[in-house]
């Protein structure tokens, strides 16, 4: 993990400074500048230096546990990062787990229906084909404009000063739409992974042998197949988890929820490369921490996988 962080942190760091545009220009607020303007944003921020001396700097930085300022606000970037992580993780955190459960829930009514297998793959094809913000478009033209059921943008509502219970169904009715796109983008994929692996399971030697032992087909597939066919979506659900911090950027541009993903695209318009930085770094640290508690997880559900002394 350690080799895949400073390797993600170069990576990251190159791309983001080799981006083409000014920054200067965007921080400062101008189209052209005297040179000597120029060289004293250069100098201030530190962009005077070759990228490795950058970089070098920015590490000590980071290993005294400041991510940095932002160029354009001059905000602590932990502290603008720990404002929209909440709203990024109620967001992307209920959408993946209702994906998740839908999408296995799915699978197996249509395990053994033919039929049924058939149309959830029609409609499963044509949601995963559906660009993110075009959906959610649609999804506002619907149930917030023409039938006046959810708000259309924001976190709560502007006009109140809802507390306690009022306050938590306010948010809860202003996440329904944006969290109902990405329900519908992200089930199919559970779906498909989760309908293929039931598949491949049912065909297995083992379940031959229950077969032969006289155990019934619901009992085989409720006790010892399904549990080993939700494994290939569980670690489709561990990786989810790991770049919800990322957010879902499309879907809190269209739905104005002020969450990372937002904060994210904002950032690589402006080329605000500490809050870039900051962002990329908790990423990484997230994915690499989702991948590991799904192989622990892994352990616990299979002990085929167990590491024995």
């Amino acid at each position: 993990m350690i080799p895949t962080f400073f390797l993600v942190m170069v990576i990251s760091f190159m791309l983001i400074h080799l981006a083409p545009g000014d920054p200067v220009n965007r921080y400062s607020g101008q189209i052209s500048l005297s040179p000597e303007a120029r060289q004293a944003l250069l100098v201030k921020y530190g962009l005077d230096q070759p990228l490795p001396v950058q970089f070098v700097t920015y590490l000590e930085t980071l290993f005294q546990g400041d991510l940095g300022k932002s160029m354009l606000s001059g905000r602590p970037v932990i502290e603008m990062i720990g404002e929209r992580l909440p709203a990024t993780l109620l967001l992307t955190l209920s959408s993946s787990t209702l994906a998740f459960i839908g999408g296995n829930v799915v699978a197996v009514l249509t395990a053994r229906r033919r039929w049924l297998d058939f149309g959830a793959s029609l409609i499963g094809y044509v949601l995963f084909s559906m660009p993110t913000f075009w959906l959610g478009i649609i999804l506002i033209i619907i149930f917030a404009t023409q039938l006046d059921w959810f708000p259309t943008s924001g976190f709560t509502n502007a006009r109140e000063s809802y507390t306690g219970l009022a306050y938590a169904l306010d948010v809860l009715h202003h996440l329904a739409l944006p969290c109902l796109t990405l329900v519908l983008v992200e089930l199919p994929g559970y779906y498909r992974v989760a309908r293929a692996s039931i598949g491949e399971t049912r065909q297995e030697d083992f379940i031959t042998t229950l077969r032969a032992s006289g155990l019934s087909q619901g009992t085989i597939f409720r006790r010892y197949a399904l549990k080993n066919a939700l494994l290939p979506s569980l670690t489709l659900f561990g990786l989810s988890l790991g770049y919800a911090l990322s957010g879902a950027a499309l879907v809190e541009i269209v739905f104005a929820w002020p969450g990372v993903g937002r904060l994210t695209l904002d950032s690589v318009l402006k080329r605000d490369y500490p809050v870039l930085m900051g962002i990329y770094l908790v990423i990484a640290i997230s994915v690499m921490a989702a991948i590991l508690i799904t192989d622990i997880v892994y352990a616990f559900i299979d002990p085929r996988i167990r590491y024995q002394s």
